[in-house]
């Protein structure tokens, strides 16, 4: 990585309003000269990279001279869906892995345009794009600069998951200190001190998550989870509900319902999962799974869960407490006909 040495000098023409502000301010030239040293320390080992400082302290100046082609913002979004502005060159198949592994996991905003999703969703979208591109650097600037802190952190958690899970390097460039401890940088740069910090060997964890789970009886919490839901937008009323908190927040939604059978009565199913968009990508929705299977299960139920949702069946083959007991086209669900869309079942084991 490089040393630097970058002055910036900016020469306003004379205009009335210059020369105004000139004499106003007594400004000894008419001249602006800026001047950036500094030294980025490193060998290729690393893949997350901050560089952080207050506004006005040469980031995205600095950014920008050394990483000219890497920057993964700006992107143009014209088509009606998402999906149609990735890249032509890519498969459904990879465009959706990528967006549920950067933690935009809702099909429904899938099929809408750039332009209505949330701050928090664009950001997400933008580094599936920038991972679409095949760079081996991005460079996001101005990252997490206009959403909700919360957000923020949660978000940047999640990017720094998926892009570890690649060969690819990602700086982030930005004025918020707060999510150093959540994307987990392996360097950072300060601009405001112009000094390298190397995080290479110091331990990596993210901060606790306040994560909370109560049983509800008011039905009408769906109404704020049934537009991110990937099948359908209705609800049992029978069904147990139950709420998850992320840090005092509301983020995750699961409802529990009866399962008839001719011979076993004591089968629960997951009639119902959501996560709210700025949660995805932590975790939240397995962990609500896992814990109301642990609850129901201590009570001598049999918990299961018929899902097509790439995320959760990727997790699903990877772990060992949930068993898969059926896979294909071919059943019916109370709610309708699943045959046209592949589906699987599993039984959750303690």
């Amino acid at each position: 990585m490089p040393n630097f040495n970058i002055v910036k000098e900016v020469k306003p023409k004379k205009t009335f309003r210059v020369s105004s502000v000139i004499g106003k301010f007594d400004l000894q030239t008419e001249h602006i000269k800026e001047q950036f040293i500094g030294d980025i320390d490193l060998n290729d080992e690393w893949q997350i990279g901050c560089i952080i400082g207050s506004s006005g302290s040469g980031k995205t100046t600095i950014a920008k001279e050394l990483f000219p082609e890497s920057y993964i913002t700006n992107f143009k979004y014209k088509s009606e869906t998402i999906l149609d502005d990735m890249p032509k060159e890519k498969s459904v198949d990879e465009i959706t892995r990528t967006f549920n592994s950067v933690g935009f996991s809702s099909p429904p905003s899938w099929l809408k345009p750039y332009s209505v999703l949330s701050n928090g969703q664009k950001m997400r979208v933008d580094l599936a794009n920038g991972l679409l591109q095949d760079k081996e650097l991005m460079v996001f600037d101005e990252f997490t600069s206009v959403v909700d802190r919360n957000v923020a952190q949660i978000g940047s958690y999640a990017v720094q998951k998926a892009i570890r899970k690649t060969k690819r390097k990602f700086i982030a460039v930005s004025c918020h200190y707060d999510i150093v401890d959540w994307l987990l940088p392996d360097w950072i740069f300060n601009t405001d001190s112009m000094t390298f910090q190397d995080l290479r060997k110091q331990k990596k964890n993210r901060p606790e998550i306040k994560f909370e789970i109560y049983q509800t009886r008011d039905k009408s919490v769906w109404r704020m989870f049934a537009k991110h839901h990937y099948l359908s937008h209705s609800h049992n009323n029978a069904a147990n509900v139950y709420v998850a908190f992320v840090n005092e927040q509301l983020a995750g939604f699961i409802s529990i319902l009866h399962q008839p059978h001719p011979k076993v009565r004591n089968i629960r199913r997951v009639h119902r999962v959501v996560v709210l968009p700025d949660y995805q990508g932590i975790g939240v929705g397995i962990r609500l799974l896992e814990y109301i299977g642990n609850k129901y299960i201590n009570n001598k139920y049999r918990f299961t869960i018929t899902t097509s949702a790439p995320s959760l069946i990727n997790y699903f083959k990877n772990s060992i407490n949930w068993i898969c007991r059926r896979f294909g086209r071919n059943i019916k669900h109370l709610i309708g006909d699943s045959s046209s869309r592949i589906t699987t079942a599993w039984e959750y084991k303690l």
